[in-house]
């Protein structure tokens, strides 16, 4: 199992619009075959940083994944709103392994 960790460099003025592309791939992207884990907008700090995670079996299924959701009608939709709507400035993904597992149990105060 790998993690997509997708960091988005976003205009700080179109934040809802973000939300909104957040939301329609939670929907698009576990239809299409990865684990979301979820969408992270500007809460405090940065006003111009978010995130996307999912887990995926690896990099064939990722390629796999990624073709599905460019002909998923929502996946499509959600690309061509971020185009026409440009509140994506930049976009950097990485894959990472966990490499910390397995965890302890969670201590309870």
């Amino acid at each position: 199992m790998i993690t997509c960790f997708i960091r988005y460099e976003i205009d700080p003025f179109k934040r809802a619009e973000f939300a909104e592309y957040a939301r329609n791939w939670g929907q698009a992207i576990p239809r299409c075959g990865a684990d979301l884990i979820g969408y992270f907008g500007p809460h405090e700090g940065s006003a111009t940083t978010a995130y996307g995670v999912y887990n995926i079996e690896s990099l064939a299924a990722y390629e796999a994944y990624r073709a599905r959701l460019a002909v998923d009608p929502l996946g499509k939709q959600n690309y061509e709103f971020a185009s026409r709507e440009r509140f994506i400035l930049k976009e950097d993904r990485i894959f990472l392994k966990n490499v910390s597992m397995p965890h302890g149990a969670l201590k309870k105060p």
